[in-house]
């Protein structure tokens, strides 16, 4: 798409409707985001990482100089311990919703998107033991535990995934399929958005993600991942953050900074490549920009 296209991409887009932005990670949602603010609106992180106020360089969360083009909302604003989910963020974003500002919603977690525009199961929260006793076990155990209706519509190797399924039935005697089958009207719906999917060139990505990845380092990733040595918990969601663990092996000793860098640009790499799968999987209606212009 030339630069012309682009500006009429924008041109078209109603200046009071919602947009929401996703894309895999570097790939430039920000940018447009910020692009689509200048025509008036708030930008709302959909993204799972930059919710939380430890990690600044190492999520690539927006700079103080481009949050400061335009109000955003949900970047930063947790600590590092703090129990959060896709409801969780559904509620906050009901809030902003609310307050009748044009929301451009940006971000790569696709969960998210779909919590939003397809509705969200209203769920129970977790107690904190079970969840403890859910991360003492072994995939396999997770996925014993299961009901079949459950267990049928999972991806059995993502952990995280099997885990909230296992914790849903705990806590509650209902399955998560059953939960799921309850779902409510969606906070969003998709025909009252632009929905605006960034579909990129693979080779394109990479070279940008190893990149991004050397200037996160040279803007204090490593500080960054430092002063959470003390408290980290391999367990937590915010310290499973990419780029987090390899960082902390490094710290610790383990490898190399060389090794640590090579080891977290492979594993953004994999990342990105799973993100790519769910907008070819799960976002059929959405508009595709194709990146590199």
């Amino acid at each position: 798409m030339s630069q012309s296209q682009r500006a009429a991409l924008l041109d078209s887009i109603p200046p009071e409707r919602p947009v929401l932005i996703a894309g895999p990670t570097a790939s430039g949602k920000s940018a447009l985001a910020l692009e689509i603010a200048a025509r008036g609106g708030v930008i709302i992180n959909a993204d799972a990482s930059q919710v939380y106020a430890c990690w600044h360089v190492i999520s690539a969360r927006p700079s103080a100089e481009e949050e400061a083009q335009a109000p955003h909302y949900l970047y930063g604003h947790l600590p590092d311990d703090a129990p959060y989910s896709t409801g969780h963020w559904l509620r906050e974003v009901k809030d902003l919703l609310a307050t009748g500002a044009r929301p451009i919603i940006v971000g790569g977690t696709g969960l998210n998107f779909t919590a939003l525009t397809e509705g969200l199961a209203d769920i129970p929260q977790t107690p904190a033991e079970v969840r403890a006793s859910g991360n003492e076990m072994t995939l396999a155990s997770l996925v014993a535990g299961l009901d079949a209706a459950t267990a049928a519509g999972l991806d059995l190797s993502n952990r995280a995934r099997v885990q909230r399924a296992w914790e849903v039935l705990q806590a509650t005697g209902r399955g998560l399929a059953a939960w799921q089958d309850k779902t409510p009207p969606p906070l969003l719906p998709l025909d009252a958005c632009c929905p605006i999917a960034l579909q990129v060139e693979r080779d394109w990505l990479n070279a940008r993600i190893e990149q991004r990845f050397d200037a996160m380092l040279a803007q204090g990733a490593l500080d960054e991942v430092r002063a959470v040595a003390p408290r980290y918990t391999p367990q937590l969601p915010a310290h499973k953050a990419i780029g987090v663990p390899e960082l902390m092996a490094h710290i610790r000793g383990d490898i190399s900074l060389k090794a640590a860098r090579e080891a977290a640009v492979i594993a953004t790499r994999r990342y990105a490549k799973r993100q790519r799968t769910w907008i070819r999987s799960k976002m059929g209606d959405w508009y595709k920009l194709d990146l590199p212009e």
